[in-house]
């Protein structure tokens, strides 16, 4: 049986099982989210880069390649968008700073040549803050993305157009990079579906930017895609895991078929030294629930050394940018030269916020990482998966980065549930589960390395029961 809707509704799953029947073709898909676009785009400004014409001559070729009985990929005819941090040959790829309007890249990211092997149609590029550096997107380049739910909310960052773009139907999936919570971020504040795999288990590399990342950043960074369901975002991220030589970290680790049975959850909603917001901690506890009723055995429990894994960070972070000579190593120098005021701002109260360490101190401190890592390694023993906050906090108002050293040091504070999972390379899953005064609060699950099918199950529990329902019309 057909399903109802306008084709911009459809999930990617269904889109790519009906292109593939010739049930409908790429072309009216594709269409269907140019109209979504034109309609929605101009109020939260979620794409800065609209590739309508590109996108149709793509879905035309699609559709003849259905028609001739051709191979097709995981995703073939479904429209998707991209981050404008990453390099698609032939455009610019600005990262939200007015002085790489013109860089252009003859060269493509991993995750761009995986997508579209599998068949997937780029109908536009999303948003990022400068640098992709704040929780917040907005820039001088492109402008502020709004959160659909509510604008006086951050749609979160880095991938914040990313979010609000998948969250308004404007494509049936979204790319977007992890770092410090770009994905799980975004998508807890626009009720949407984003995972950050393990490290190494999708390929990243920027033929554009300097090969000689500091190491936090290397062991940090992940792409991943972002999506309206547990079964889209599987699809998604079961298309970027192919191999590219670029990417030292790369691992052959394919999902497997099989889902895993339900096993023992560890359930944290808080631990002490943590100021939690009670809506969140709810939304923790009413998830946990659902995977109790779901066959999961749950306990409360927390990781070890939570608060301090996700300080850890932005310690090492700093710490690298504070000897860094010039903007290979990291990016403050960078910021404080080609950023806007907002980018250069936050960075100076961040590392206002964070001590820096002295270089015996840095050693210590990786040494350290890899001590939390193996005790983690250690819990999940234990525990098929942890379930926790993606922040402590509901999602910020719009510019709380921008209130002084105070402020960020607060914010940054409410993000350890993510960053633990950053710093430590290990797979994040979030997951949109209930409301609070219209305004939608998500759960993280996280569990040991290459334990990305255990989250998309449990993923899928929570699912099943959640208040929070994807495509909407902007509330703005």
């Amino acid at each position: 049986m057909m399903k109802s809707g306008e084709l911009w509704q459809w999930g990617a799953v269904e889109l790519a099982s009906a292109i593939r029947a010739r049930k409908v073709s790429a072309r009216e898909a594709v269409e269907s989210c140019l109209r979504r676009i034109e309609a929605v785009n101009p109020r939260i400004n979620a794409i800065v880069e609209l590739m309508a014409d590109d996108a149709l001559r793509d879905a035309e070729r699609a559709d003849g390649a259905v028609g001739k009985g051709m191979a097709l990929g995981l995703l073939h005819g479904v429209p998707v968008t991209l981050k404008i941090n990453v390099d698609v040959a032939g455009r610019p790829t600005t990262n939200g700073v007015a002085a790489f309007k013109d860089r252009i890249p003859t060269a493509e990211s991993p995750p761009v040549i995986q997508w579209r092997n599998a068949g997937a149609v780029f109908v536009g590029r999303t948003n990022v803050p400068a640098f992709s550096t704040r929780y917040f997107t907005d820039n001088a380049l492109h402008g502020r993305t709004l959160n659909p739910w509510d604008a006086r909310r951050t749609p979160g960052g880095s991938s914040g157009g990313a979010a609000a773009a998948v969250a308004t139907g404007m494509g049936a999936l979204a790319h977007g990079n992890d770092r410090a919570g770009s994905i799980r971020y975004p998508s807890y504040a626009c009720g949407v579906y984003g995972l950050r795999p393990t490290l190494g288990r999708i390929a990243t590399f920027e033929p554009g930017v300097p090969e000689t990342l500091a190491i936090t950043t290397q062991l940090a960074n992940t792409q991943g895609p972002l999506a309206r369901s547990i079964g889209d975002l599987r699809l998604g991220a079961a298309a970027m895991m192919q191999r590219d030589p670029r990417d030292p970290w790369w691992v052959p680790v394919p999902l497997r078929d099989e889902a895993p049975r339900p096993g023992r959850v560890a359930l944290c909603a808080g631990v002490p030294g943590a100021e939690v917001d009670p809506a969140v901690a709810a939304a923790v506890r009413q998830a946990g629930l659902w995977l109790q009723d779901a066959g999961y055995e749950v306990e409360e429990a927390a990781p070890p050394n939570l608060l301090e894994a996700g300080k850890l960070f932005f310690t090492l972070v700093v710490s690298e940018n504070a000897v860094s000579k010039d903007d290979r190593a990291g990016t403050t120098k960078a910021i404080e030269a080609l950023g806007d005021e907002p980018a250069r701002r936050a960075r100076k109260s961040t590392v206002a916020s964070i001590q820096a360490l002295d270089y015996e101190g840095y050693v210590m401190a990786l040494a350290r990482r890899a001590a939390l890592l193996r005790q983690w390694m250690l819990f999940f023993e234990r525990y098929q998966v942890l379930l926790l906050p993606i922040s402590w906090q509901r999602p910020f108002p719009v510019d709380a980065d921008q209130k002084g050293d105070a402020a960020m040091r607060a914010l940054l504070e409410a993000q350890v549930p993510i960053l633990a999972a950053s710093v430590l390379g290990l797979p994040g899953l979030a997951v949109p589960a209930t409301l609070a005064e219209g305004i939608p609060l998500g759960v993280q699950l996280i569990a040991g390395r290459f334990g990305e099918e255990v989250l998309f199950a449990a993923g899928a529990a929570i699912e099943a029961r959640s208040a929070v329902k994807t495509p909407i019309d902007p509330r703005t």
